[in-house]
């Protein structure tokens, strides 16, 4: 997978995600002191999530043959500040005559997206402070994601 650099200058709090070949905007709303410019960082994640179920859901159907004219992901997050539990709702709108075996398939197949999938799982962190990305030296500070 390819690195994702976020860059961040003096404009609060417009944030410059980019790799080799594409460069997005994420930012905060006005009332927080953003210029809502982005989407927020929450709204990145949960549309990496909807972006990817229906890629897999228009790869599986295709490989498939399946007429799936278009899929529709609207995926709601919440996080429990009590519990720390996040939860993502996607709600899957299909497209296209298929029948009730092919449409209870594809739901199956949204679930088994790669972000799905990595989302669904623990998660490790490495945060690691460098000089420049060429530096090996490390000074880091490795957490990792609990019930």
């Amino acid at each position: 997978m390819a690195t994702i650099t976020a860059s961040i200058q003096r404009t609060l709090y417009e944030t410059h995600l980019s790799t080799d070949s594409q460069v997005i905007v994420a930012d905060e709303p006005v009332d927080i002191g953003g210029q809502d410019k982005g989407m927020r960082p929450g709204e990145l994640l949960a549309g990496s999530l909807a972006a990817c179920t229906v890629m897999t859901l228009r790869m599986y159907a295709d490989r498939k043959g399946w007429p799936l004219e278009s899929a529709v992901a609207h995926v709601d997050y919440t996080n429990d500040p009590e519990t720390k539990r996040s939860l993502f709702t996607v709600r899957l709108i299909l497209n296209g005559s298929l029948n009730d075996e092919q449409r209870a398939r594809l739901l199956e197949m949204a679930d088994r997206c790669p972000v799905h999938r990595t989302l669904q799982n623990p998660i490790d962190f490495n945060t690691i402070l460098v000089e420049d990305m060429r530096s090996t030296r490390k000074l880091s500070s490795i957490t990792e994601a609990t019930d």
